[in-house]
């Protein structure tokens, strides 16, 4: 019998570790965190922002090409927490959210 539990993510995750920033639409709030791992409709990412599931946050980060079939691109996106896991010492938590939204952002030359 085997206790590895089932895989309930749509698209799989790819392990990466990019800057990230986050915001909430409703709070006057911005803070930095970087990623643990990515997919296409999926995020788990490290902050010290303060946030609880259900809350919305919007992203900006910068996708590898393994999700974007080749060129890293900058992206917004608007996501649902769904789950915080506290570090038990206070530090950095860790957030799981299920991104709703994605646009990709013009390049920035100069």
């Amino acid at each position: 019998m085997s206790n590895e539990k089932p895989e309930r993510r749509s698209h799989p995750r790819i392990p990466v570790r990019v800057p990230v920033t986050i915001s909430s639409p409703k709070a006057n709030l911005e803070a930095a965190g970087h990623t643990r791992d990515l997919s296409s409709n999926g995020i788990f990412f490290y902050t010290d922002f303060p946030i609880e599931p259900g809350n919305d946050v919007d992203m900006v980060l910068i996708l590898p090409p393994e999700l974007t079939s080749g060129d890293k691109r900058w992206v917004c996106c608007q996501a649902t927490v769904t789950r915080v896991e506290n570090n038990p010492d206070g530090s950095e938590r860790g957030v799981a959210a299920r991104m709703r939204n994605m646009q990709v952002l013009p390049e920035i030359v100069g």
